[in-house]
């Protein structure tokens, strides 16, 4: 289904575009977790939890490249609390079914739960060697900035705080399947999502580089 709302951001087709060695990222959280989590695509995962092709593929083709170039690539602190929470609804979807209490699994299975640290552990070195970490000071102006974003943009919770991060370090390009980021003005949106890029195309919003 295509986006209903206009497109604020510059959108970038990943498919086509090639990184670029003084390109600046911000990664979000998704593709961290497809590029670096071994299990995303597992097989033991329900069709909901699995991700689409094109995310398990093309997302890790553009990071890869970007490393290789050696963009400079960040994330945020935020990254790993949302990397934990997918990576442990992974792993007790895997052992126990998609309907599996997350709670019931921390107490009752320690061995297992022992893995899934080990697993977040993995993959936050993985990101960690390769992106540096963007600080932020979640004080009363930066929550009063991030409110103030839900008058004009459709973006979640913690998107309202990685934007504020990438807004005080003058970080503008960021690398997501989140379609939500497309109402932000004055970012570039690196993107496979085929939902954002035919809605850019058609309002004169996507860009070639």
């Amino acid at each position: 289904m295509s986006l209903r709302y206009p497109i604020q951001a510059a959108v970038v087709d990943i498919r086509t575009d090639v990184p670029q060695a003084e390109d600046i990222f911000f990664v979000d959280t998704n593709i961290w977790y497809w590029a670096t989590y071994p299990k995303a695509d597992s097989s033991l995962l329900s069709r909901w939890s699995r991700p689409n092709p094109y995310q398990i593929n093309d997302y890790p083709n553009y990071f890869e490249s970007a490393v290789v170039v050696e963009s400079t690539l960040y994330c945020s602190g935020l990254s790993l609390s949302e990397l934990a929470h997918r990576i442990e609804r992974t792993e007790c979807e895997i052992s126990k079914g998609e309907k599996f209490s997350l709670k019931d699994f921390r107490r009752k299975y320690p061995t297992e739960r022992a893995g899934v640290v080990a697993e977040i552990s993995n993959v936050w070195s993985q990101v960690t060697s390769v992106a540096s970490l963007l600080d932020l000071n979640i004080d009363s102006s930066t929550t009063n900035a991030a409110l103030m974003r839900l008058t004009t943009q459709l973006i979640d919770g913690y998107d309202l705080f990685l934007l504020e991060t990438m807004q005080k370090h003058s970080v503008t390009k960021i690398i997501t399947d989140d379609g939500d980021y497309v109402t932000v003005p004055g970012i570039q949106v690196f993107t496979a999502n085929q939902n954002v890029i035919k809605a850019a195309a058609s309002q004169g919003k996507l860009l070639s580089r």
